[in-house]
């Protein structure tokens, strides 16, 4: 099904972060004024808002368009409210620790359906094939090889944001299971959770 320019717009602002309305002309094949027109009346619905950039020296700011948290939330959230309001019920009732046996349970099933689905013999093919199974839960996961060697595992979107803003510990868990999925030493140098456009992984060969 063919996307909206609304919802091209969108999506191309997620995964690559704040752009120029000539930048997205040029990927949407469409001229710089249908875009502009389209910003704008975004921007009327709180889904977009435009940021000046004088970073490029003299002349008039650019501007540079960037989702709104509701432009955000209008990727799937995973039933936000919902998760939020089952983790914090579950720790009054039963305590901390039941929350962390949920997260450990979590943690296992996923390892276990990872490792079946992860099973590429080199590191590069392994990052990627993990890549295409957290995009097809919703994390618009990409992954590429680093000038250094390393290699860059990022995601776009958080689908758990809420349960991973409740609790810390499911971001702790995720983590770990990259590193015991991929053999290989994981680092997150971006966290969605800590103000960041997405969450970026390093990974390096053991």
């Amino acid at each position: 099904m063919r996307q909206s320019p609304v919802n091209r717009i969108l999506l191309l602002i997620k995964t690559e972060g704040p752009q120029l309305a000539a930048a997205l002309a040029a990927r949407l094949g469409i001229s710089s004024e249908a875009v502009r027109q389209q910003l704008t009346k975004m921007a009327e619905e709180g889904l977009v808002e435009a940021v000046s950039d004088a970073t490029t020296g003299r002349g008039r700011p650019r501007q540079l368009w960037s989702l709104t948290p509701a432009g955000n939330q209008s990727f799937p959230d995973g039933h936000a409210e919902l998760t939020a309001t089952i983790l914090s019920t579950l720790v009054a009732q039963l305590g901390a620790s039941a929350l962390d046996a949920v997260i450990s349970a979590r943690e296992a099933d996923t390892l276990m359906r990872y490792r079946q689905e992860v099973d590429a013999a080199d590191i590069q093919s392994r990052v990627q094939q993990l890549a295409a199974v957290r995009t097809s839960e919703g994390y618009m996961a990409d992954s590429w090889q680093e000038s250094d060697g390393s290699l860059l595992l990022v995601e776009n979107h958080c689908p758990i944001c809420a349960a991973a803003t409740a609790c810390a510990g499911f971001c702790r868990s995720e983590l770990e299971t990259f590193r015991a999925v991929l053999g290989a030493k994981v680092e997150r140098e971006e966290h969605i959770l800590l103000g960041a456009r997405r969450c970026a992984y390093r990974i390096t060969p053991l």
